[in-house]
């Protein structure tokens, strides 16, 4: 045991003798567990009190990278600036930096810039090429931690991920669906690239659990619209016209809207509609009652996750901290 407090330090926050502490501390005889047990627990209650101590007062800024449509990363910039001037006792500020459409290769520059001006870390929402894990080796290997977020990249590029469990909530949409669904007929799985590892995870635990489940049932697969809403329809309108059989929608790139007029201008309904992010779009389809449920996390605490990760990279949070991960929510149509 180190000696990091004093035993009077530790008597102190223990409400027991200096006496009684050395004993214990030395594991000499005539000690009770319980004695050892409150010992233990002041001086866990120091270590907390000093790592506080450690990061109060001090600065920290990090870079928020997302490519995703301006109704997904509008709601994310809008919980890290909720959440994180609550995360105490440090500072953390965010720069963002908020695309809809950008090739990888003004990614890597971009990303390369931030490294060169430095940054105590960076969150990233983006395609996983090839050229943009190079760039994470260099970026990790000038100690710059990355925390993914929704979606991810290989393991050792980046320090953490934050966000749904995403073959699970795929999984958890096909059963939902599976159960609401009021007729036999194809479903249309829409992503807005094949590129984020995240999206195409949530669509392989979707067909999973249809294969076990619902073998017969077609699953035809959109992507690329980038969840933008011209490019969406005119890919759904496609799939529509060569599949007739198509009843029911997963919506894992978003442009929801843009899937409603396609359908609308088909001539086709939509028995059950499974959408993710309760962004302010998909709040009012709920509210229409155009969406049969969203799946969605709660961006404020995932902001708080990615901090927690972060400062105790820095190691200004005790190791054994722990961080919970994301839980899934299912909101449906008010009756």
């Amino acid at each position: 045991m180190t000696q990091k407090f004093t035993i009077r330090e530790i008597a102190f926050q223990a409400g027991l003798s200096a006496a009684t502490v050395d004993r214990a501390l030395h594991a000499r005889s005539h000690v009770r567990q319980i004695t050892k047990d409150r010992v233990a627990a002041a001086i866990e209650e120091l270590e907390r009190q000093y790592a506080a101590s450690r990061i109060e007062g001090r600065r920290f800024t990090i870079d928020v990278f997302i490519q995703s449509p301006r109704r997904f990363f509008s709601a994310v910039r809008a919980a890290f600036e909720a959440e994180l001037p609550l995360v105490k006792p440090a500072s953390i500020r965010a720069r963002f930096h908020l695309f809809e459409r950008i090739d990888d290769r003004d990614i890597v520059a971009k990303l390369k810039a931030i490294a060169r001006r430095g940054s105590h870390g960076i969150v990233l929402k983006c395609p996983a090429t090839p050229r943009i894990e190079a760039c994470l080796s260099q970026i990790t290997e000038r100690g710059i931690p990355v925390v993914t977020y929704v979606t991810d990249v290989a393991d050792p590029l980046r320090l953490a991920y934050v966000g749904m469990e995403n073959r699970k909530a795929g999984a958890t949409a096909a059963y939902l669906m599976q159960r609401m669904r009021q007729r036999d007929g194809g479903v249309l799985i829409t992503l807005s690239s094949q590129l984020f590892l995240g999206e195409e995870q949530r669509r392989f635990g979707f067909a999973d659990h249809m294969a076990r489940h619902l073998p017969d049932t077609s699953i035809i697969t959109v992507s690329e619209g980038l969840g933008v809403n011209k490019t969406t329809k005119a890919s759904v309108l496609s799939a529509l016209a060569r599949n007739p059989d198509i009843t029911c929608v997963y919506s894992i790139g978003g442009g929801n809207r843009a899937v409603l007029e396609a359908f609308s201008e088909a001539g086709r309904n939509i028995d059950v509609f499974a959408a993710h992010d309760l962004d302010d779009t998909n709040r009012r389809l709920l509210d229409e009652g155009r969406l049969s449920f969203v799946l969605h996390h709660d961006f404020r605490q995932d902001a708080r996750r990615v901090a927690l990760h972060l400062l105790k990279y820095h190691r200004l949070l005790p190791a054994d901290v722990s961080i919970e991960e994301t839980e899934i929510s299912i909101a449906c149509p008010l009756l």
